[in-house]
């Protein structure tokens, strides 16, 4: 049974992306504007825009006027659910490796 649950699959397919990954790096030490996020991508402001837009359909960014700026902040709520969901594949290789070093560790006795 395949397991698709569509939040995970837009918050999966947000992060699979460099510059979306990047802005959620940039905006996780200080919230930012547009304009100053677009600075270092060779890119329009537009096109940053729409990578926000993604990211804040994922529950990743939020977006607040301040003026005539948006400003940027991370919502870490959703980088939870990835952790969490990551998180399951980690306790179940975690076991299956100790099961290995144990077995390893201490073979049975030959009969």
């Amino acid at each position: 049974m395949v397991e698709c649950t569509p939040d995970i699959d837009l918050l999966f397919s947000s992060l699979a992306d460099a510059t979306r990954r990047d802005i959620l790096k940039r905006v996780s030490v200080r919230e930012m504007s547009i304009g100053e996020l677009s600075e270092p991508y060779k890119m329009s402001f537009a096109g940053i825009a729409k990578h926000i837009a993604l990211l804040e359909s994922a529950k990743l960014v939020t977006k607040k006027r301040r003026g005539k700026q948006q400003i940027v902040s991370l919502a870490p709520e959703s980088i939870e659910v990835v952790r969490n969901y990551l998180k399951e594949y980690e306790d179940s290789w975690r076991h299956r490796f100790e099961a290995l070093d144990t077995l390893l560790t201490n073979p049975a006795p030959h009969v």
